[in-house]
Order: structure tokens, then C-alpha cells, then sequence
């Protein structure tokens, strides 16, 4: 009987479906079910705690069923236990049980969805992690049985006899030590390295070798927006990876570092360097230094911040594409929309930020400490002058507001001019301005400061408005707590010239201060509304607008004379001059009244304390300036040279998910946490109430590199194969989910990963394993019976042939051309021109000087810009420094032999490398034989010898070692 009911209460949207009647298009999941399963079924069947064991937001649980089997059956809707509880009249069976009920038209939609086959796209929920090969434990394999010491060498011939192939045989001595030193150092071999090695008949003769490259300080150098500003602080964290790498910090403290490095290990140099691997992605000046988060683009700006977090986080240590669940489940790996924002609540609460520090620990000490006596006098002093400029009243604000006007009018400096907006034809148009103060503030006063300039002969109160309003409000649409403080809407106002204008604001509150004109001030056969400064004063004198943001419906950004800023700057046209003298009279008047008020025994204790914070200063000044470097800092404010923008108080911000990823449709709210899909570590994290944003950091820290993670172990592994064979064991490096490669010797990539996971963690040892290996070492010739096989040497018969690194070349111009500077570490050098750094830069690489030994230093140490690419190194493959770039492009381009050729850089070092070697010999042949030896490694034959010495006599010895330079040989590692 209940089944005969069930089936009458269907709809009669739904039964028209069930009679055969004509085909209608087809449903789209996305469109048409999803939104449905969303609103009606998600609270109660989603991922928290799913009723009878049912999820209807993931495809493989939704078709998997609940405790009572499956609920939908394609193509069959009567059969569908979703259509029948959705249609139910019994209250004991019919879903929703509580709330609204699906309507007849979304009936019909989930009937027909299903009657056409129940289409639901991939969201990766059907892949079982534990049958994927990357999310799989990670286990040591048996090494195959094989002649070899070096167990790289009996996984690689394993395969290759299974294939039926046959390993190449060992390159010759000159190309190993050239592919060799390249790798471990990313420089060519000197001569003399070349005569000492070749000449060194020893068994272990290219053991030394590898253990000399890897002690070398140079072993560790191998390895945005519309104002593209130059950070200048970024330095310190690349000497921070090239100092671990020398070292040879074990990988699990050098991933914790770069996560929760002030937390895990605190008062360490690496714990505040190491943190410049989240300060370094792209700087949105305009979305984190302008826009209030309380804008949508702000929140956006924001949101795009914490993406990058992620998404380079979990890309480079794990290899997996997370940031592809940001607006919906991964479509074809196990990480959901729930994982994505969990992620990104272990970063809700910081923000790209500068912060200065120092390298010696006493130092650092001293400096804390000294900087804790300032701040703490300086709080003290604070206190006593508001209590004494209370007691003294209003006499002494209006003298010190009058000292401020007199001291701005002596000022010969140009003031900047203001705020000013963009330029209507009609004067009804309706312009305003706001200025944020940050929190919620009672107000005594608002000043408008009127502009000067005579533009059109305009002159003074230049485009004060002649009809405007001045409210408060709590929030920045001005859409709660609004408050009227003045209303000049009904007639027109006077010019007020330069005089300020003062509004009682009556002791109301707000946060935001909105101006806005609704008839515009005449400019020339048009209409503006124009600010020199606005200033919101308490009940103790004090402006709280003082360096506020501020944001406006549109503005003329040309400064110094017309930006937003301009209107909480401080600086406003000059009231009338001043003589020194009664500037004086009023300094003296507003003292007397401030000692009147303090008293003998106040003025005693002001002045110990003052005395107090001048000692600080002089001990801050002896300790020298302190080091800075680009970090990332809690978004609480006054703590510190911390500048974030978020909210006070350090407090991590609310993340929602958010369907689609849009920030104006919040959803349920995350807390921190990582991916639950990896099988054997807890991806939900237990942090206290009461935890603090860096624990949340260092738990996603742990869990990265908890040794049952076998995604961290594979993904370092596996770029450590790629670094030395040009091609990892997966050849997607940044993707080891279903749509990335699979990989072609899985038991030696878990074999390496296992080996550093559970041998002390050396990357070294990792290095010296691949590069020792018979397979490292083999010679990349070709081999007709192999390729026949083996085309792509999938299976590595031989050693792949290999370009130089863009970076490499350059270095190795310079080296050939004994200008190459080998200083190690410190700031970067820059080889471009900067031009208007004061808003949108220029970078000229053109106007840079090649002669400029500031530029000769190796290319790890050039300053990079993400907005545009240096020429010269982008023709050379260079990786776009705008994008996550997993690996570089191999191209043989005419750009490149043009580069080689005429480029400037590369012109000047050909003569500075004519120059050497014109000292090395007497004659046209020894010289080229000396060119030969320096730039490649080996005396030319004697053809090539012939042909560049009479090149050399018709055209200039510069222009021969511009040949060598541009050679194949001299741009390939072997």
C-alpha cells in the first residue's frame, strides 16, 4: 500500500515523464540538479555526518546509496527511491522531513534527469584513493636482482630487459665531468678541472669529483599585477633554500620551515627566512595596499591571495592540482570543495607583508628589547598627554590645531593637491569620496578642507561642491547605521575659498565618513567634486582620518598632485602666513596650558619617561639598522612592522566555501585543515579553541611531511629524477592525479622516495645516488634497435640529451669571458632600468649596461620581475616568472641564435672573451684553441680550428669567439 501511494504522489510533471510522452532536452547536471540537491538535500546528506549513511553531493556516494541501499537507479525514475521520498505524502517518508518542499518543477527535473540516465560528471569522488598510485602507502620495494652496486642501476636494467632493450655505454670522461658539474654546480668545468680529472686514471677518480661539486658553496645556487613594484626584501629566501640546500638540511625540516617556520622553530634565522616561500607569490598592491577588505574586490584580491597559498603549497610538495576544487569538487581526484577551503583556513588569518629582523640572535635580543622600553614609554607618554589635554579642554586642541595650520603655512615645500574625481558634463551627476577609520568611532567634528588651484583661473575652494551631504555609517555600502551629520543638499553653498570647513558631528558614531557632492563644482564647460583633506576629530582633538584608506565611486589618479590618498595625507593648501614670532606666542600659550595642567608632579614623571624613551632610541641607533625581508605576518595591526590589511586583533578571517568560488555567495563555514583522502594521516586537524593562527600552520606543516604522507617522498623524488634526466619518472611533475602521467619505473620512483624518507633525509645523498648511477652516467647517442622500440627512451637506454638552462648560458658566457662574479649571497642586482617607480614601473632591460659589473654575478642572483620578462633569457627558455612553470621548455628557435649573436650582453662578453684568450696565445690557432678549451672543454679539430682562425683573421677575433658562443655544442650540457 505505501509503495501504490508513493507512486500516486508523484507530480504530474514527473508522471508525464514516466507515460513515454515526447523526448525533451536533456538536463544539465550543473544547471538544472545540482542547485536542487544543494538547497534541498545538502544539510542534511552533505559531508558532515551524512543521515543513513546517504551523500547526495558527491557522484560515487550519491549512486553508492545509503544504509538502505541505492537511491537512484538511471533511466528508471518510478524505481528511484530519490523521486519516490521527494513525492511521498507520509510524513514518515517524505523529504525534505522539515522545511520546504521541492516544487513540482524541480520534481520534474530530478525525474527527468533521471529518466534520461542520470548524467552526473566527474567530480573525483570514484577514484578509491588506495587504488590510486600516488595516494597508495609507501613502502620500500625489493631492489631487483641485477650486476650492479648502485640499486637505481638494477630497477632501470630490470626494465629494459623486460622491454627487450639494452643499456648505451658510459660517456666519455669530457662530457661526463661538462653533464656532471652542470647539475651539481650549474657552471662548465675550468681547464684546469678538465686536465685534472682526465688525467686522474684513479677507480674513484669521478667519485672525487661528485663529492668536491657537492661541498662547493655554489652546489645550493643550482638549484604581478597592474603596478608590478619591486619587492626589494625577497632576497634573504633565496639565500635561505641555497644555505639548506648546502648544508644539507634534512627535506622534512626544510618543507616545516617554509610552512611554519616561526612557529616550529622559533628565534632561528631559517624559521624567518624560510617563510619568503608564501611571501614570494604576486603582490596585488592595488587589491591588498588600497582596497578595503570590506569591498568586493578586496575580498576577491584576498581570496586569490590564500588560492596561491594553497595551490603552491600542495602543488610543489605534493604534486597534486588542489586548487582545481576552489569552485566544486575535483573533478577527477578525491579532493573536495570541503578539502579546498579547509586548506585555505590555515592561511585566513595572514598577509604579504615586509618585516625587518636580525641575523645575530644577541642582536635580535638586544633590539626586542629596546623596542619593547620604546614601545612601553611611548604608551606611557601617550597616556599622560590625553589625560593633560583633557584637563586643559578645548583651549589647548584649538591652539595645537592652529600651531599645525601656522606650521603648514611657513612650509615652502608644494602641497599635494587632493582628491579629485573624475570630470562629468553634467553638473547633477552624484560623486562621493569615504574614508575608512578603521573601527567604529564617535565623533566630535569633520573637517573639509577645500582645494587650491587655478586651473581656469579657479583658484581657491577649487571644486568644493556646491550641494553635498556628510554621513556616517558602520559598514562601506552604507547600508547599516547610516548617520546624517550635514545636509547642504537644498541650496547652493559658498565658495569657502581656503577656509576650513567645520561640521559638528555631535558626538556620533561610525566607521566610514562619506562626502558626497549632488551638484558638482564648474571646472571648464564641465563638472568635478574636489577635496584637499578631510579630518574626523573626537572629543580629544585627535584625527582619526590621519592616513586612513580611502575609496571613492571614481578618481583622477595623477599624482602627486590629484590620488585618493592625497585626502588623508595631511598636507592641504596653506592657511595665511605665519611669522616665526607668533608661531612662537602660540607654542609658548599651548605649552603653558599643557604644564598648567600636567602639574610639578606630573611634569616630573613626563620627563623621567621621555628620558626613558630617548635611551631606547640611542641603543636602537647603536645596534644598527636592522635586516629586512618579505614575509608573511597575522593581520593584526600595531604589532610589530606587520602590515596586513584584514581584520584586527589577529584574528583569522571566516572562510566559507564558496560555490563557483564567488565571494559575493558564502557558504558553510571551514575550519583548517588538509586533504582527507590520504589514507593513514588525519586531514582534519585538532587544534584547541584557543589556538593560534600559527598552529594552524604548523599542523598543515606536520601533516605535509608526516612519514605516512607518500605524496611528499614521491613529488621530491621524482623532481630530483627530472633535475638530472630532463624527464621526471613522472613526467608530470606538478600532477600526480588521474590526469597526470603515470610513471614509467614506479618501483624505483618508490623505491628513491622511500630511501630519503627513511635514511636521514639528505638530499645529497638523493643526489649522489642519481648522478653515481650507471644509468646517470650513460652517453645519449643513439641506438637504431633501441628507438625501434623505444623511440622516446621512456625506459632510459641512454641518457637524454639535454639543453642548458637560459640561466646556465648566461653564466657560462660570463665565465668564458672571465667576467663571471662568484660572490655568494645578499641582495639581488638588477639588470634593468626602473622608470616611474612611484606608480607603475617601467623596466627597461634595454638601458641596462652590459659593462655594469653589478650585473656579471650569476643569474640566481638577478632581481625578477614578474610583469615582464628579460628578452634576452625569455629567447633562451627562461620560465615565465608570472606562472607556476612545473618544467622548462626546450626549444632550438633562430630567436636564440640571434640572441646569441647580437645581443648586448653577449657582444660585450665575446670581446672581453676575445680579450682573454688574445693573451693565452701568439697566434689566430692557439687563441682559437684556447677559446675552444674555456667555452666547451676540448681543443678544436683541425678543421674547426682552420675555419675560425681565418674567420677570426677576415672578421676579428671577437667575432670568432661570437661563433663559439652561438655553437649547439656550447648551449647543450652534452
Amino acid at each position: 500500500m505505501k509503495r501504490m501511494i508513493l507512486c500516486i504522489g508523484l507530480s504530474i510533471g514527473a508522471l508525464s515523464l514516466l507515460s513515454g510522452a515526447k523526448a525533451d532536452p536533456p538536463v544539465e547536471f550543473a544547471r538544472d540538479v545540482r542547485p536542487i540537491l544543494a538547497r534541498h538535500c545538502a544539510s542534511c546528506h552533505g559531508a558532515q555526518k551524512p543521515k543513513g549513511g546517504l551523500r547526495l553531493d558527491r557522484k560515487a556516494d550519491a549512486f553508492t546509496g545509503g544504509n538502505s541501499g541505492p537511491v537512484i537507479v538511471p533511466g528508471k525514475p518510478g524505481e528511484s527511491d530519490l523521486v519516490k521520498r521527494i513525492t511521498s505524502t507520509d510524513a514518515d517518508e517524505r523529504m525534505p522531513p522539515k522545511g520546504e518542499r521541492l516544487t513540482a518543477a524541480e520534481v520534474a527535473a530530478l525525474a527527468k534527469w533521471i529518466e534520461q540516465g542520470a548524467q552526473w560528471p566527474e567530480d573525483g569522488s570514484a577514484v578509491n584513493p588506495a587504488d590510486w598510485w600516488s595516494f597508495k602507502p609507501l613502502v620500500r620495494p625489493t631492489v631487483p636482482n641485477a650486476k650492479s652496486e648502485n640499486p637505481i642501476d638494477r630497477f632501470i636494467v630490470a626494465k629494459l630487459h623486460a622491454n627487450g632493450l639494452k643499456p648505451s655505454p658510459p660517456a666519455d670522461k669530457r662530457t661526463l665531468l661538462r653533464r656532471v658539474t652542470f647539475d651539481l654546480i650549474g657552471l662548465p668545468p675550468t681547464p684546469d678541472e678538465f686536465a685534472a680529472f682526465l688525467e686522474d686514471d684513479s677507480p674513484n677518480a669521478y667519485e672525487k669529483v661528485v663529492e668536491r661539486l657537492l661541498a662547493s658553496p655554489h652546489f645550493g645556487e643550482t638549484h604581478g599585477y597592474d603596478k608590478d613594484k619591486p619587492r626589494p626584501n625577497a632576497w634573504p629566501y633565496r639565500d635561505y633554500v641555497i644555505r639548506s640546500f648546502n648544508a644539507d638540511k634534512p627535506y622534512d625540516r626544510f618543507v616545516q620551515e617554509q610552512i611554519a617556520g616561526d612557529v616550529l622553530f622559533p628565534g632561528t634565522i631559517d624559521g624567518i627566512e624560510a617563510l619568503g616561500f608564501l611571501a614570494a607569490g604576486p603582490w596585488d598592491f592595488i587589491g591588498h595596499a588600497e582596497l578595503p577588505e570590506s569591498k568586493i574586490d578586496g575580498q576577491v584580491a584576498r581570496h586569490l591571495d590564500r588560492d596561491d597559498f594553497v595551490a603552491n603549497t600542495i602543488g610543489t610538495f605534493m604534486s597534486l592540482t588542489v586548487h582545481c576544487a576552489q569552485c566544486h569538487n575535483h573533478k577527477f581526484d578525491p579532493i573536495s570543495q570541503e578539502d579546498y577551503y579547509r586548506l585555505q583556513a590555515v592561511f585566513a588569518a595572514i598577509d604579504r607583508t615586509d618585516r625587518h629582523y636580525d641575523a645575530d640572535p644577541v642582536i635580535a635580543r638586544k633590539r626586542a628589547d629596546w623596542e619593547g622600553r620604546k614601545r612601553a614609554a611611548e604608551k606611557k607618554i601617550a597616556a599622560i598627554d590625553a589625560a593633560s589635554r583633557k584637563k586643559a579642554g578645548k583651549a589647548l586642541i584649538a591652539l595645537e590645531q592652529a600651531i599645525a595650520e601656522g606650521r603648514q603655512s611657513n612650509d615652502t615645500r608644494r602641497p599635494e593637491y587632493g582628491y579629485h574625481s573624475a570630470i562629468e558634463g553634467q553638473q547633477d551627476r552624484a560623486k562621493w569620496v569615504q574614508v575608512d577609520l578603521g573601527a567604529i568611532a564617535k565623533l566630535d567634528s569633520i573637517v573639509l578642507r577645500p582645494c587650491n588651484d587655478d586651473f581656469n583661473g579657479i583658484g581657491p575652494g577649487f571644486g568644493f561642491p556646491l550641494r553635498f551631504k556628510v554621513e556616517v555609517a558602520e559598514d562601506a555600502d552604507f547600508r547599516k547605521g547610516v548617520i546624517l551629520i550635514e545636509d547642504r543638499t537644498a541650496k547652493d553653498f559658498p565658495n569657502p575659498g581656503i577656509a576650513p570647513v567645520k561640521l559638528n558631528a555631535a558626538s556620533k558614531s561610525g566607521r566610514f565618513i562619506r562626502v558626497t557632492a549632488t551638484k558638482l563644482a564648474p571646472r571648464q564647460n564641465d563638472f568635478i567634486l574636489a577635496l584637499a583633506e578631510l579630518e574626523a576629530i573626537d572629543a580629544d582633538g585627535r584625527n582619526l582620518a590621519a592616513g586612513r584608506p580611502v575609496t571613492a565611486l571614481d578618481s583622477i589618479e595623477a599624482p602627486i598632485r590629484w590620488r585618493k590618498t592625497n585626502l588623508t595625507d595631511g598636507v592641504f593648501p596653506p592657511g595665511p602666513r605665519l611669522s616665526a614670532e607668533e608661531l612662537t606666542k602660540l607654542k609658548d600659550r599651548a605649552s603653558a596650558l599643557f604644564r598648567e595642567a600636567l602639574g610639578p608632579n606630573g611634569i616630573r614623571d613626563r620627563d623621567a619617561i621621555v628620558r626613558d624613551r630617548a635611551a631606547a632610541i640611542r641603543a636602537l641607533e647603536d645596534l644598527g639598522p636592522p635586516r629586512h625581508v618579505a614575509y608573511i605576518g597575522a593581520i593584526h595591526k600595531g604589532q610589530g612592522n606587520f602590515t596586513g590589511t584584514g581584520n584586527s586583533g589577529g584574528k583569522p578571517r571566516p572562510i566559507h566555501i564558496l560555490p563557483r568560488g564567488d565571494v559575493t555567495k558564502p557558504g558553510k563555514e571551514f575550519g583548517p585543515g588538509a586533504i582527507a583522502a590520504i589514507p593513514g594521516i588525519n586531514g582534519r586537524f585538532a587544534l584547541a579553541p584557543t589556538h593560534s593562527e600559527g598552529d594552524r600552520r604548523a599542523a598543515l606543516a606536520r601533516w605535509l611531511t608526516d612519514p605516512k604522507n607518500p605524496l611528499i617522498w614521491r613529488s621530491i623524488a621524482n623532481r630530483f629524477w627530472q633535475y638530472h634526466f630532463g624527464r621526471g619518472l613522472v613526467e608530470t611533475p606538478n600532477d600526480f592525479g588521474k590526469m597526470g602521467q603515470l610513471p614509467t619505473h614506479p618501483e624505483l620512483l618508490d623505491w628513491l622516495a622511500a630511501e630519503l624518507r627513511d635514511n636521514g633525509m639528505s638530499l645529497k645523498k638523493l643526489h649522489r645516488l642519481i648522478v653515481t648511477s650507471a644509468t646517470y652516467k650513460q652517453a645519449s647517442s643513439a641506438n637504431a634497435a633501441n628507438e625501434a622500440k623505444d623511440g622516446d627512451n621512456r625506459f632510459l637506454w641512454r641518457q637524454n640529451r639535454r639543453k642548458l638552462e637560459a640561466e646556465a648560458v648566461r653564466d657560462s658566457i660570463l665565465f668564458a669571458a672571465g667576467k663571471l662574479d662568484l660572490t655568494v649571497g645578499g641582495p639581488s642586482f638588477q639588470d634593468f632600468v626602473i622608470e616611474k617607480p612611484e606608480h607603475s614601473p617601467h623596466y627597461e632591460y634595454q638601458l641596462f649596461d652590459p659593462e655594469n659589473p653589478k650585473g656579471h654575478r650569476r643569474a640566481i642572483y638577478r632581481f625578477v620581475v614578474r610583469s615582464k620578462q628579460q628578452p634576452f633569457m625569455a629567447a633562451l627558455d627562461c620560465a615565465d616568472p608570472s606562472l607556476a612553470v612545473e618544467k622548462r621548455n626546450q626549444t632550438i628557435t633562430p630567436q636564440q641564435a640571434l640572441a646569441l649573436l647580437n645581443n648586448r650582453l653577449a657582444t660585450a662578453m665575446a670581446k672581453h672573451f676575445s680579450e682573454r684568450v688574445a693573451k693565452m696565445a701568439d697566434d689566430d690557432a692557439g687563441r682559437i684553441a684556447a677559446a675552444y678549451r674555456l667555452a666547451l672543454g676540448r681543443d678544436p679539430t683541425g678543421k674547426e680550428s682552420a675555419t675560425l682562425a681565418a674567420y677570426a683573421r677576415e672578421h676579428g677575433l671577437a667575432n670568432a669567439c661570437r661563433v663559439i658562443l652561438n655553437l649547439n655544442e656550447f648551449v647543450f650540457v652534452d
